[in-house]
């Protein structure tokens, strides 16, 4: 296959091959891209030619390949390829991703995929489930290189010599007690640079950013990029040692959940891709479509109330889109901004505040520039100062309570452990419109007399 940088290009000839069966060029083809491209490709084929292409693909490339597909992309990935070698990807994914896979499955399905595997993996996995689904103790590595606090620089060096299995998960050293108790960690530098005959103990720094077994991993992920860790050792209640935690396992997880959120911003609910059936596209999106109809329906009986005014005023009617528009708009763009700084920030009521306060200040300058611009605009359209002066004044006020609505909204569902991105953009929109017509009528209505 020729080297091409178009992926319609590739994706043709590999289909071509898939076509001809001819697995050797196949594979060669396959090897030249890099593994998210594998996965796009992948996507691209005919359902009817994944086996052939997943065939052909080798361990390593396949195992890599899943961590860019979907779960349901994954379940049909092992299906296809057959017990034995489902069981074989299974015994070689990461931790993490071994956990995104099965953490939704139920325990009779997760059972019959891991039957054949190791009896120390089957182990893992049964005790990875006992923890919560978003806990730190699902996505932890067992597999860790401790070292006891009596230990010498040199024992302590030595050890790890025995483990260069985990040389790739090795940045720091964690030492514990006879309790098996996380007392200290040590950077390899400091050990390197160690004297020989040093006791790890009074080298060791005791003051250790950790994390209990049973921390929420957006709380793992905060603490990750607050401090610029590489990784982060997991405890349990009585600080035993039982796990570390990588910054890139984390890193995937912010990803996927970050997919999630923007997901619910835009009231599609659970993961619509490509090869999801109609029916169970449209049942995951009705629900939100549902309520939001009946909530649009109270604009309607809003619009109902001032048909008088509407009636005398018919240039009112040409701005009602604009209005509701901005509006809804300035409440997504602060819900996006919200819903990402509850991510990364810890929001105390300070933070809280500071925000909403620094919101009202924006909303009051999209506010003013924005109400001045369409005033002039509605007075040399329509030739009525009155008309511009009730336009632009409905917009700075909408805009005001628009900005306000997007930020306060999910705050309040992040302090009662809702997660915030079910405020979605559509419902903060819905809101904001009825808000605005409420307004933009209610100004209008006092004005009515010149007006007319």
């Amino acid at each position: 296959m020729p080297l091409t940088n178009n992926r319609d290009d590739i994706s043709r000839a590999i289909i071509k091959l898939t076509k001809d069966g001819n697995l050797e060029s196949l594979k060669k083809a396959i090897d030249e891209l890099e593994p998210s491209e594998v996965a796009a490709q992948y996507r691209r084929l005919p359902r009817k030619r994944h086996p052939i292409f997943l065939e052909v693909l080798d361990t390593d490339k396949l195992i890599k390949m899943l961590g860019s597909l979907t779960r349901n992309e994954q379940l049909r990935v092992l299906e296809l390829v057959g017990p034995i070698r489902s069981t074989e990807l299974l015994d070689q994914m990461k931790s993490e991703d071994l956990s995104y896979l099965l953490s939704d499955l139920p325990d009779k399905q997760v059972e019959k995929l891991i039957a054949e595997m190791r009896q120390e993996e089957k182990k893992y996995i049964r005790q990875q489930r006992k923890y919560p689904k978003d806990s730190a103790g699902r996505i932890m590595r067992t597999r860790y290189v401790w070292v006891h606090q009596s230990y010498s620089v040199t024992k302590a060096v030595e050890k790890l010599k025995h483990y260069e299995a985990f040389a790739h998960y090795l940045n720091y050293v964690y030492i514990i007690n006879d309790d098996k108790q996380l007392v200290g960690v040590l950077s390899y530098k400091d050990l390197l640079l160690a004297e020989a005959d040093e006791c790890v103990k009074d080298i060791m720094q005791t003051s250790i950013a950790k994390v209990f077994d049973t921390t929420k991993q957006g709380e793992v992920a905060k603490m990750i990029g607050r401090f610029d860790f590489v990784s982060l050792p997991v405890v349990n209640e009585n600080n035993i040692l039982i796990g570390i935690i990588r910054a890139d396992e984390v890193l995937d997880i912010v990803v996927r959940e970050a997919d999630k959120d923007i997901e619910m911003l835009f009231a599609s609910g659970k993961s619509i891709d490509f090869h999801t059936k109609p029916l169970v596209a449209a049942y995951r999106r009705l629900p939100w479509l549902i309520l939001l109809l009946f909530i649009g329906l109270v604009s309607g009986s809003i619009i109902s109330r001032f048909e008088e005014t509407l009636e005398a005023v018919v240039a009112l009617a040409f701005f009602m889109p604009m209005i509701a528009g901005m509006t809804g708009n300035t409440g997504t763009q602060s819900l996006a901004v919200v819903v990402r700084g509850l991510v990364s920030e810890d929001m105390t009521m300070k933070k809280s505040l500071h925000l909403i306060f620094r919101e009202l200040i924006v909303g009051v300058i999209l506010g003013v520039v924005c109400g001045a611009v369409i005033s002039v605009i509605a007075y040399v359209w329509q030739g009525s100062f009155t008309l511009g002066l009730v336009v632009g004044s409905s917009l700075v006020a909408t805009l005001i309570i628009g900005t306000i609505a997007g930020t306060v909204i999910p705050l309040i569902l992040n302090k009662f452990k809702v997660d915030p991105a079910v405020a979605s953009g559509p419902l903060i929109t819905t809101i904001n419109d009825i808000l605005s017509l409420l307004i933009y009528f209610g100004i209008a209505t006092m004005f009515i007399s010149k007006l007319m």
